[in-house]
């Protein structure tokens, strides 16, 4: 599943828990799969800080990394 998926979905669970009117099971189902989107999204930022940093690390054209990246 994508970032977007998992981010989309997880929207989708706290608007429904927000709004109520869910018996106990049906919001801790819905709870659980929240904490699980909420991994999957944690996953996907990890990796994209790792590539970020990796990315950074890595001086460009010879320069010596003394310049700022942006």
């Amino acid at each position: 599943m994508s970032y977007e998926q998992a981010r989309d979905q997880l929207t989708e669970v706290v608007k429904r828990l927000e709004t109520g009117g869910l018996t106990l099971e049906e919001s801790l189902g819905l709870w659980e799969r929240g904490e699980k989107l909420a991994a999957i999204c944690e996953e996907w930022l990890e990796g994209a800080r790792a590539r970020l940093a990796a990315a950074m690390a890595r001086p460009e054209n010879g320069d010596d990394g003394s310049a700022a990246p942006f």
